[in-house]
C-alpha cells in the first residue's frame, strides 16, 4: 500500500526523516549541482527535495498523484503544488527541463503509463531522476517510513521499466545505508554508515537513484520494408 502525502510530510518532520532527506539531497545535488533558469517538476512526494533548486529554477512545481493526495507546498509562499492522475499529467508536451520522481514509482498504480506521461512532458534534451526503495535494502521492509510503502525495485527492474518507457539510464547512485531506526546514536553516525556502506555493501543501499534521458531514437518509427510485387500466373 502506498503512503499518503500527509504521512510522508509527518515523517520528514521527524529526526529520522530530516537525516534521510539530508543524505538523499547530498546525492541529488551531486548529480544536478545547478538548474539555474530551468523548469523543474517534482512528481510523487518530492517537496523535501525540490528545495535544492526552488530558488534558482525558472519554475518549480510539485505534483502529487491523486492516490496519495496533495499537501500544500511551500508553506511560506503561494502554492506551487497540485494533484492529478498519474497517467494524465496536466501539462503540455515538452514542458520541463528536469523531472525528479520521489515516492512516486513505488506508489504508482500504472507505472508504465505514468512514465510515458513523464516522457511526454519532458523536453527532448531533458533529464529524469528516479529515486526508488531498493528491494535488497532494509528501508524497503520498514513500514514506518515512506520508503517501506508500495512496491520496491531492484536497479535492474528500474532500468527495464525506464527502457520500456523509452528512457535510457545514464547514471546511477545509492543512498541510505544506515539502518531505518530512529535511535539517536544511529542518526548521529549517519555519514559513517554512508561511507562504510558505499565501500563494503553497495547492494544494500536503502534507495537507488537513476538519472535517465529520453531515448528519442527508440521512438522513431521503423521504415517499413519494401513490398515486392508478386505476379501469379494462372495455369491454362
Amino acid at each position: 500500500m502506498a503512503t499518503d502525502s500527509h504521512a510522508a510530510a509527518d515523517f520528514y518532520t521527524t529526526r529520522q526523516g530530516i537525516v534521510a532527506a539530508r543524505l538523499l539531497r547530498e546525492r541529488m545535488i551531486a548529480l544536478w549541482p545547478s538548474l539555474t533558469g530551468q523548469s523543474v517538476l517534482g512528481l510523487g512526494y518530492a517537496t523535501p527535495y525540490l528545495r535544492l533548486w526552488r530558488e534558482e529554477s525558472a519554475r518549480c512545481v510539485a505534483l502529487m498523484p491523486a492516490q496519495i493526495g496533495a499537501a500544500a507546498w511551500p508553506p511560506d509562499r503561494p502554492g506551487q503544488a497540485c494533484t492529478a492522475e498519474e497517467d494524465a499529467l496536466p501539462f503540455p508536451d515538452l514542458c520541463f527541463d528536469r523531472i525528479v520522481l520521489v515516492h512516486g514509482l513505488e506508489a504508482a498504480e500504472h507505472a508504465r503509463r505514468m512514465l510515458r506521461e513523464v516522457w511526454r512532458v519532458l523536453k527532448d534534451d531533458g533529464r529524469l531522476l528516479v529515486v526508488t526503495p531498493n528491494r535488497s535494502g532494509l528501508w524497503a521492509h520498514w513500514e514506518q517510513t515512506p520508503f517501506g510503502q508500495g512496491q520496491p525495485y531492484s536497479p535492474g527492474q528500474v532500468g527495464r521499466l525506464l527502457a520500456a518507457a523509452l528512457f535510457r539510464v545514464e547514471r546511477r547512485d545509492t543512498a541510505l545505508y544506515l539502518p531505518p531506526l530512529s535511535w539517536r546514536l544511529v542518526l548521529r553516525s549517519a555519514r559513517l554508515w554512508e561511507r562504510a556502506g558505499r565501500k563494503l555493501a553497495p547492494g544494500l543501499a536503502g534507495v537507488t537513484l537513476c538519472e535517465a534521458v529520453k531515448d528519442v531514437y527508440a521512438a522513431l518509427p521503423i521504415t517499413p520494408a519494401r513490398r515486392r510485387r508478386v505476379v501469379l500466373a494462372e495455369a491454362a
